[in-house]
């Protein structure tokens, strides 16, 4: 083969790269959002942010030429899947939100020596915060070391040196009321026996 483009004297042509659109909903190509469970969110997305596709894929020609082609039996099916699909995403979101208010966000005050204190907050990755991005922020809130630390129980948590507790319960209301109801945040006193 690349003798006959040698033969007939014209140059190879590059591969052009193809630029694809993902949905900014599911993440899938918007050819395959009825297969991410969020049809209708991916649709009104598509909408807004490219229209020309959107007429393409979802007008009533595009359409009625895909369910054409589809038997009678074949299109109830996917109708109730389609549907199935709609309902499970929706139970999903609805039991994600759930839990969300559920989950409490709790900042304790540990005593490590005699007068030295750190402040720990556990629970903010329940509430979909980046724990590093959000340690980083404490610690140039109050000028201190913060960093992010496992527990004894194995669970993510924030370790900010000094007693900051109030000052930090303020500052997430703040920053984060939004992500955080401040009904779900309380402050814990623990103290630590034996020392050093």
């Amino acid at each position: 083969m690349a003798d006959a483009a040698a033969d007939s004297g014209a140059a190879p042509q590059e591969p052009r790269a193809r630029r694809i659109v993902y949905c900014g909903v599911c993440s899938l190509p918007p050819e395959y959002c009825e297969f991410g469970g969020t049809t209708k969110k991916c649709e009104e997305w598509l909408k807004q942010h490219h229209p020309d596709m959107h007429e393409r894929l979802y007008s009533e020609e595009a359409i009625s030429a895909s369910l054409s082609s589809l038997s009678v039996e074949a299109r109830e099916r996917a109708a109730k899947d389609a549907a199935k699909k709609e309902a499970k995403a929706a139970l999903a979101e609805a039991r994600n939100a759930e839990r969300k208010a559920a989950a409490k966000v709790q900042i304790k005050r540990v005593e490590r020596n005699k007068r030295k204190f750190v402040t720990v907050v556990t629970g903010l990755e329940a509430h979909g915060l980046d724990l590093k991005k959000v340690a980083k922020e404490l610690g140039k809130k109050f000028a201190t070391g913060s960093s992010v630390t496992k527990s004894a129980a194995g669970a993510e948590e924030i370790t900010v040196q000094g007693d900051v507790g109030d000052d930090l319960y303020d500052w997430l209301i703040e920053v984060h009321g939004k992500d955080i109801p401040e009904e779900n945040i309380e402050l814990v006193e623990d103290k630590k026996k034996g020392g050093g």
